[in-house]
């Protein structure tokens, strides 16, 4: 499984920062306002190939006593789902009353605990971390995540367990399956009527499923591994406590599935937390099939409606089969399996070398790369980098100066020339290094005695 950081501390100690910093992303707030943070924000990180999920908390000791109270709920629920806490004191207001009632409370886990001391930033790294060295912390590093000082040597620690993942779509199980959706869309239905007996508890309850449950399963003598995921709610929504590993396990599902199928319920439309989900599925690049549950006992003129909005709505993401089907009565459940298979041979197909130049030929023949500086942005050869998703690489000059409209343009290209469905397709640019710049030619003797003979005749000019 992949492992869950929590970052914990008093406000305005540069958690969301570090947050950042880890996803390599802008998703928490961060102003030097303390209690800005106030629910648990989820981040995907990664460092020298090794994937951990990031948790971000309010701070614990803010002004207001009643939001302090739910802030340090949040808290509380990150250090149970976290494997490794990270604890953010920092080094210009010194150790705190509140840092020593944290650091007290995070003694008590059994789990490992590193001590973070941030905004160390403009002066020496042992001064400030002496003030907080009876906190009795082995683990203790001096960072500063606004500046990136000291990241490399702690990031390095914090990582040395983890492992690099390899390619888990499939193994001796085989292809992995994960069903995401909502609360109460019909996950588990779908799964049963997939088995043909009741393996999973299904109730008409939003949160029945509490984990994440894996299970073997074999159609026409091909192997699977079906995974029923707990419903992710809309934040503000969740706050029984039986729903605080859902949003972790359902990442960790994601990342390591081969094929996602994304359930709607066809009698709510789609969502703006359907989005949501589908946005994690592509940032992690898994195959996907979109799935509308419940589809029976609906009027055309509804049904019509959901099907434009889809259209609609779904542009981006034109790659997926949509099917329709009713998981409690069994309409369109037996061709889901011809769409996961589609699926998922796009995903591992091999791809040549070349045969991706040529495709990059004729596209660049039916529609030129633009001038750059008045020089034409050249693309030589592309070749495979991946699988699941499948990812091309191009190799040329100026591509950084590439515009992400013609980079839409040859993904768009590639998929439709390669017939894949239901997978996306990752591009990168790889710019051609001069071998010989910043390299100066040695001149012979005989190169020498010419060219003083030529500068000679320069000057009388």
């Amino acid at each position: 499984m992949i492992p869950v950081v929590a970052l914990v501390g008093r406000p305005n100690v540069g958690k969301s920062t570090l947050f950042n910093v880890l996803t390599k992303t802008r998703d928490a707030l961060v102003a030097d306002f303390p209690g800005l943070t106030r629910d648990r924000q989820y981040g995907e990180a990664k460092f020298q190939g090794k994937p951990f999920i990031v948790v971000d908390t309010g701070g614990i000791g803010v002004d207001d006593i009643a939001v302090d109270a739910l802030m340090s709920k949040q808290s509380a629920l990150a250090l149970e789902e976290a494997d490794i806490v990270l604890f953010m004191v920092d080094a210009r207001a010194g150790l705190t009353g509140i840092d020593q009632n944290v650091a007290a409370s995070l003694r008590k886990l059994s789990k490992p605990v590193y001590l973070i001391v941030n905004k160390i930033d403009g002066g020496d790294e042992d001064i400030a971390m002496s003030d907080f060295q009876s906190l009795g912390f082995s683990a203790c590093f001096g960072i500063s995540a606004a500046h990136g000082r000291g990241l490399t040597p702690f990031l390095s620690y914090l990582t040395q367990d983890f492992i690099v993942p390899v390619d888990s779509s499939t193994d001796e199980k085989g292809v992995k399956i994960a069903f995401i959706g909502r609360p109460n869309v019909g996950k588990s239905t779908l799964i049963n009527r997939l088995l043909g007996e009741d393996r999973v508890v299904v109730y008409d309850m939003p949160g029945t499923t509490r984990d994440s449950i894996a299970i073997p399963f074999t159609r026409n003598d091909k192997p699977y591994t079906l995974i029923d995921t707990a419903g992710i709610r809309r934040r503000g929504k969740v706050d029984e406590k039986i729903e605080k590993f859902s949003i972790v396990k359902t990442l960790q599902a994601i990342k390591e599935s081969a094929i996602c199928l994304l359930l709607i319920d066809a009698k709510e439309g789609l969502t703006e937390q359907d989005l949501h989900l589908l946005g994690f599925i592509i940032e992690a690049g898994r195959a996907l099939v979109i799935v509308v549950n419940k589809w029976d006992g609906l009027d055309e003129d509804k049904k019509n409606n959901i099907k434009s909005a889809l259209e609609r709505r779904l542009q981006f993401v034109k790659y997926a089969k949509v099917r329709f089907i009713s998981a409690l009565h069994g309409t369109g459940v037996g061709l889901l399996f011809k769409d996961i298979d589609a699926a998922y041979a796009s995903a591992i197909q091999d791809l040549s070398t070349p045969r991706l130049t040529r495709m990059l030929q004729d596209f660049m023949v039916q529609h030129a790369p633009p001038l750059v500086h008045g020089r034409r942005i050249k693309m030589r050869y592309a070749h495979a980098g991946g699988h699941n998703p499948p990812i091309v690489v191009i190799h040329g000059n100026q591509l950084d100066h590439l515009p992400d409209s013609y980079k839409r343009y040859l993904i768009s290209a590639f998929i439709e020339k390669l017939g894949m469905v239901g997978t996306p397709l990752r591009v990168e640019f790889k710019n051609s290094e001069n071998p010989y710049k910043d390299k100066r030619n040695t001149l012979t003797p005989r190169q020498l005695h010419k060219k003083k003979r030529m500068m000679r005749f320069v000057k009388k000019k």
